[in-house]
């Protein structure tokens, strides 16, 4: 009879880091080892697998499409095993917890759903601090690195590994001053919509979208006439011009199922005469924080306010 040696269960940790950092001496910092003992590491990882794993390309290295196939498989096991080892965290005393959390989302989520969230929050938990941080780019790092606890969005780039989980499906309509003339020509066809110029949002500096495209399809195109870094910031130009803003509809239909008309009272919100595929907007997290209890009940907390605020995948009603 043949035995067969056990792997080295180290050599997944090992993986995982330098998957994660594509660099040795970044793998070397994440795990406390020095540069040649996990250059060492590296080489019999190269036997075990039979693939170089991670290759050269000018001053950085990359990886191979086999190094690129384990990488989740290689974060996920490791992540499973410190779950094993790790004893079960008791249920959180909420009244007497204290920690902060520290959410990436744009301002458009945050003026629709902030105040119910901490208000939500600070009903259970009022020594918990949230910290809403803006999301100048989409990137998994924050996450990865723990600065960031959550994140709330459009999946797009996050990585394979990071947790999602769908809030809700949003679209967006369009949104001018009250007293504008598109708010009297009844519906809004694609010919009244490019007849004014329009103010868009974009963190990047971005002119155009998914709006454009259906526009251009239809033989027309709008006119941008300038482009601002938010949704919020959208809206107040567009209530005190002629121009056109383009905005997500769960960012205005809060105030209208709470019945609090007064932000929108200098606004008329029309649907777009074209077509978009309407969005998701999902929550984000690394798994390293899925057993974790009080993050848990913070996902639960989210997910509970904006399902009991809206479902923004139909038309908007005024």
């Amino acid at each position: 009879m043949i035995f067969m040696s056990e792997p080295d269960l180290n050599l997944l940790i090992a993986l995982d880091a330098l998957l994660t950092e594509t660099s040795v001496a970044g793998a070397a910092r994440r795990l406390g080892l020095s540069a040649s003992a996990m250059s060492r590491t590296l080489t019999r990882l190269r036997e075990v697998t039979h693939d170089p794993l991670l290759v050269r390309a000018g001053r950085r290295m990359v990886m191979t499409p086999c190094a690129e196939a384990l990488r989740e498989r290689a974060q996920n096991a490791v992540h499973e095993a410190r779950s094993v080892l790790r004893p079960s965290a008791p249920e959180p005393d909420l009244a007497t917890l204290q920690r902060s959390f520290t959410i990436r989302a744009n301002d458009g989520f945050v003026e629709a759903f902030g105040a119910a969230l901490i208000s939500a929050i600070w009903a259970k938990a009022p020594l918990v601090r949230l910290c809403f941080a803006p999301k100048a780019e989409k990137t998994p790092t924050f996450l990865r690195e723990g600065t960031a606890d959550l994140e709330i969005g459009v999946v797009s780039g996050m990585g394979p590994e990071v947790r999602v989980q769908a809030l809700f499906r949003d679209h967006f309509v369009g949104v001018v001053r009250k007293g504008h003339p598109l708010e009297t020509v009844g519906e809004v066809t694609a010919g009244h919509y490019t007849a004014f110029g329009h103010v868009v949002a974009s963190r990047r500096g971005r002119s155009t979208g998914p709006v454009d495209v259906a526009l251009a399809a239809a033989g027309l195109e709008r006119t941008v006439v300038a482009i601002v870094p938010s949704f919020p910031a959208a809206l107040a130009v567009a209530r005190a011009s002629d121009l056109v803003a383009l905005v997500p509809a769960s960012f205005l239909a809060i105030p209208l199922q709470q019945q609090n008309t007064a932000p929108l009272a200098s606004s008329y919100i029309f649907e777009l005469p074209v077509k978009v595929e309407p969005i998701t907007v999902s929550l984000m997290w690394h798994p390293r924080l899925d057993a974790d209890p009080v993050h848990r009940w913070l996902r639960g907390q989210i997910r509970k306010v904006c399902g009991a605020a809206m479902v923004v995948d139909r038309p908007l009603s005024r």
